[in-house]
């Protein structure tokens, strides 16, 4: 009835299946669970192997690192159901109800379910205050808010989907880059693809340190621009692809590209600190997109 899918790289996901493998046992359904580590270190690996003793629970090893896209095809692959839940590694249901929560829609005319991401109340690290403030600030949305574009607010860490629907969209993902949820939801909303948020959250706990996550912010533009460009985000909500195009078309893009030439420094600097301030990351996030389309 359900295949739960998990990609893992370098993290401990025995707490994660664990929680997961109660539920489904709980609501005495048909299931599996598969886990797949991407060219994990071999202390993650053998920390993992723990969850080889649960039910209907496999764990796969893959010596290299193929990256995310081909890693959650190779999942779905070896999925016998026809509904998949992906998890990411670092996700934890917030609710005990989670499972059950999403079994509801099984019978729907929805194709796919999304339930939500959720952060902890505090953050301790301050290298971490980066990633902790922009998931709390720009990716805890309520359903009724995610409902009104559905098609925005596509968060994969935790989403119920049909296989032949995930298989019809990521076997059109060409290279492995981070971003590309803002392409599953271009893609969703180009085949008109019937989908419901609720409030069914997972709890994100690999919280990157800033500087890697200021980095992957920056793949992220890049990725985005390269589809666009590529002609592969036809239709989207996408609010910073959005204002580029803005930009670009009243050709006052090359302000913000000299903008971010002269002030880069300066706004990693605080970006990178204790306190850092979104508003200044979303300045961040348009002028680079400015700058590598101008320059590359």
């Amino acid at each position: 009835m359900l295949s739960v899918l998990i990609p893992i790289h370098n993290y401990t996901v025995t707490p994660l299946v664990t929680e997961v493998h109660r539920q489904l046992s709980d609501c005495n359904i048909m299931f599996e669970i598969i886990c797949l580590e991407d060219g994990s270190n071999l202390k993650y690996i053998n920390t993992n192997t723990t969850i080889e003793r649960l039910p209907y629970t496999k764990h796969i090893i893959n010596k290299t690192n193929i990256g995310r896209t081909q890693t959650r095809q190779e999942l779905s692959n070896r999925a016998q159901f026809e509904w998949l839940l992906f998890l990411d590694a670092d996700v934890l249901p917030c609710q005990p109800s989670f499972i059950s929560n999403y079994l509801k829609y099984l019978t729907s005319n929805y194709k796919a379910i999304l339930g939500g991401i959720n952060y902890k109340d505090q953050n301790s690290n301050p290298e971490h205050s980066l990633r902790w403030k922009y998931g709390k600030r720009q990716e805890v949305v309520d359903y009724s808010v995610r409902n009104k574009k559905p098609y925005k607010s596509i968060v994969s860490a935790n989403i119920l989907i049909k296989k032949s629907i995930f298989t019809s969209i990521n076997n059109k993902m060409t290279y492995n880059a981070y971003g590309y949820d803002n392409y599953f939801g271009s893609a969703l909303k180009e085949k008109n693809i019937s989908l419901l948020h609720i409030n069914n959250e997972v709890y994100h706990l690999g919280l990157e340190p800033n500087t890697v996550f200021l980095k992957k912010q920056e793949q992220a533009a890049q990725t985005l621009l390269k589809l666009y460009k590529q002609d592969k985000i036809k239709k989207h909500d996408n609010n910073l692809l959005s204002l580029f195009l803005f930009l670009k078309r009243s050709k006052t893009n090359h302000v913000l590209t000299i903008f971010y030439k002269a002030f880069k420094n300066n706004m990693k600097t605080q970006l990178l600190g204790k306190t850092p301030s979104i508003k200044l990351l979303q300045l961040y996030r348009i002028s680079y997109m400015c700058y590598i389309d101008k320059t590359a």
